[in-house]
C-alpha cells in the first residue's frame, strides 16, 4: 500500500525544502525556537547510503545546539591524517587527536544513522511539520513572503505560504534554479569511485591519503566496522567498468581478502568546487550543498552546511519573533559565504597534494612539503590544523571596534554548578542571547538596561574561575569553569560577552559596561549599525 500523503499546512513561518542533514538540523533549530516550520523532501525515506563521512568539532557543537549530545549517534574519533607518497613515504601528517570546544577535532560517522536520529528528534518538535514525498514544483515571492507549490507522490498539489523559505535541497537545488542564481566555480574532469565496505581484515585507526598520481586513494575508517576508499578513475576507465564487483575486489586487494569484506556501496562521483552568487534573495535563502559544494579532501562539505543552519536559524527566529529587524538577515550571506569559499579553497589546495597531475609534480610537491615540515612554523601550520580557516567573521552582525573576540566563536568548556551538577557551558548558556560575565555577575551591572535585555530574550550567566569564592553565589546562572578554558584562558576576570544563539560573539567589553553592551547589541539587532 502506498504511503498516505501528509496534510500540509496552508501557512507557516518558514518552509525548508530538503530533509538531508542540513535541512533537518535547520528545522530542528527552528523548532527549538518555536518557529512554525514545514520541512519537505521529495524522497519518502532517508537515503540509505552514506555520502558525508566526516564532522569536525564545530559541526559537532552545532549538533549539540540542536539537541544531539555525545552518544546521540555513533562516531569514531580520528587521531591523525597521514599523507603518503609511493616514492618518498609519509610526507605530511595532520594531528587531529584532542578536543576543541568540548568535541573531538575530527570524527567519522554514518550519515544514514545521523539523518534518522535528526528525523526522530524532529517528530518531537510541536512547531515543525515534516512532509515526505513532496517535490517543490513552484516558488513565487510576494510582499508577504513566499508561496511554495508542492506536488506529492500521489500527484496532488498544494500551495503553502511562508514568511521565509530555505532551500537545503542539494547540489542540484530546484530552489536555486527558481531563483535563477549563478553557481560559479569548477567541476573537476576526473571521476572517483567511492567504495564503502565492512569487516575489513586489517582495519585502520586513522585517515590516510595515498597520493599516487596514477591512482590517488583516500582511505578512512567509520563506525560499525566500516571503511571507505575513494579511487580516482584513470583516463579510459568507465564508471560501469569500475563498479563491477570483480573490479572493486581487485582494487581492494592490497588491503587483504576482499572476498571476505561486505561491500555496502559503490558509486562514482565527480567533484565540484562551486559557490552560489548570493545566499539570499529576498525572503529565500540557500544552505548546504544548494549554496556551496566542495571537493571532499578537507572533509568540510557537511560541516559547512551545518554552519549555515546554525547561523541562519536564530536570525529567522528573532526576526519572526519581532525582537530583531529583518535587515539582520543580510548578515547571513555576509558571514557565511566568505567562510564557505575559504573552506573550498583549502580543499582545493589539499587536492593538489593528494591528487597531483603527474609524477614530476608529485615528487616536487611532496618532497618540498616533507622538507618544509622540518621547520617548526610549517609543522604548526600543517600538522596543527592552523591552515584551516578559523570560525571568525570579517564582516557581519557583531559590534565594530577593538574587541578581540567579536565575530568569533565563544569557547565552550566543562562547567560545574555549586550544587555539584556538571555540564557543557553551551548548555548552561541556553538557546537564546546570553550576557556572560567572567568572574562577575553581569546582571548586577545592567541597571536600567535590564528590561530591554529581557525583551530581547536575553539571559545572564556568570562563569567563575576555578576555586572562586568571592563574588560568587548559589544562583542557578552561576557556574564554575573547572578547566580554565574560558576564564582566564580566553579572557580575564571582569570581561563580559554578549553571545549569540549560534555562539558567535556579538559584543564584548568590561562587565561594568554591561548596560552599554546590551544597548549597543540591541541597536545591532534592530538594524542600526554604526
Amino acid at each position: 500500500m502506498p504511503p498516505v500523503a501528509p496534510t500540509l499546512p496552508a501557512e507557516v513561518d518558514v518552509v525548508v525544502v530538503g530533509l538531508g542533514p542540513v535541512g533537518a538540523t535547520l528545522a530542528l533549530l527552528l523548532g527549538r525556537h518555536g518557529v512554525r516550520t514545514l520541512v519537505a523532501d521529495k524522497a519518502l525515506d532517508v537515503f540509505p547510503q552514506p555520502r558525508a563521512i566526516a564532522l569536525d568539532n564545530e559541526a559537532l557543537r552545532i549538533l549539540q545546539l540542536a539537541g544531539l549530545g555525545e552518544g546521540s549517534f555513533a562516531t569514531l574519533a580520528i587521531p591523525e591524517v597521514r599523507l603518503r607518497s609511493p616514492w618518498i613515504g609519509e610526507f605530511a601528517r595532520v594531528e587531529t587527536a584532542g578536543v576543541l570546544d568540548g568535541h573531538p577535532k575530527l570524527v567519522m560517522f554514518h550519515q544514514p544513522e545521523l539523518e534518522q536520529v535528526l528525523r526522530t528528534r524532529l517528530a518531537a518538535e510541536a512547531s515543525v511539520t515534516t512532509a515526505l514525498g513532496q517535490e517543490l514544483t513552484g516558488l513565487t515571492i510576494d510582499t508577504d513572503g513566499v508561496r511554495a507549490t508542492l506536488r506529492g507522490h500521489d500527484g496532488a498539489a498544494a500551495t503553502v505560504a511562508g514568511r521565509f523559505l530555505v532551500g537545503a535541497d542539494g547540489a542540484a537545488s530546484p530552489v536555486r534554479g527558481f531563483l535563477g542564481l549563478g553557481f560559479d566555480g569548477t567541476s573537476y574532469p576526473e571521476d572517483w569511485l567511492i567504495v564503502d565496505a565492512r569487516h575489513t581484515p586489517r582495519p585502520i585507526d586513522h585517515t590516510e591519503f595515498l597520493c599516487d598520481p596514477r591512482r590517488p586513494t583516500p582511505h578512512m575508517p567509520a563506525p560499525g566496522g566500516r571503511e571507505r576508499w575513494e579511487f580516482m578513475l584513470q583516463p579510459g576507465e568507465s564508471p560501469e567498468e569500475m563498479e563491477r564487483p570483480e573490479r572493486v575486489r581487485e582494487l581492494l586487494a592490497p588491503w587483504g581478502r576482499p572476498e571476505e569484506m561486505e561491500i555496502e556501496r559503490t558509486a562514482v562521483y565527480r567533484f565540484h568546487a562551486r559557490v552560489v552568487e548570493t545566499f539570499q534573495r529576498g525572503p529565500v535563502f540557500l544552505a548546504g550543498d544548494a549554496a556551496h559544494i566542495t571537493p571532499p579532501f578537507a572533509g568540510q562539505g557537511l560541516c559547512a552546511g551545518l554552519r549555515d543552519a546554525a547561523n541562519l536559524a536564530w536570525k529567522l527566529a528573532w526576526v519572526l519573533g519581532g525582537t530583531a529587524d529583518a535587515t539582520i538577515l543580510a548578515s547571513y550571506d555576509e558571514e557565511r559565504r566568505p567562510h564557505a569559499k575559504a573552506m573550498i579553497a583549502l580543499a582545493q589546495r589539499l587536492g593538489h597534494l593528494i591528487a597531483p597531475r603527474n609524477t614530476a609534480v608529485a615528487l616536487a610537491l611532496h618532497g618540498a612539503l616533507r622538507t618544509a615540515r622540518l621547520l617548526a612554523p610549517v609543522r604548526t601550520l600543517f600538522d596543527g590544523l592552523a591552515m584551516k580557516p578559523q570560525p571568525r567573521f570579517r564582516r557581519g552582525l557583531f559590534a565594530a571596534g577593538d574587541g578581540p573576540h567579536r565575530g568569533g566563536l565563544f569557547p565552550q568548556a566543562w562547567v560545574q554548578h555549586a550544587d555539584g551538577r556538571g555540564g557543557w557551558s553551551d548548555d548552561a548558556l541556553g538557546p537564546g542571547l546570553t550576557l556572560v560575565g567572567l568572574g562577575v555577575d553581569p546582571a548586577l551591572h545592567l541597571g536600567d538596561a535590564a528590561p530591554a535585555w529581557a525583551r530581547l530574550g536575553g539571559r545572564c550567566v556568570q562563569l567563575c574561575h576555578r576555586g572562586q569564592r568571592l563574588h560568587r553565589t548559589l544562583a542557578p546562572h552561576v557556574w564554575e569553569d573547572v578547566s580554565g578554558t574560558i576564564v582566564p584562558r580566553a579572557a580575564p576576570v571582569g570581561r563580559a560577552f554578549v553571545v549569540r544563539p549560534d555562539r558567535a560573539v556579538l559584543h564584548d567589553g568590561p562587565a561594568t559596561d554591561a548596560a552599554r553592551l546590551v544597548r549597543e547589541s540591541r541597536d545591532l539587532l534592530e538594524g542600526r549599525r554604526p
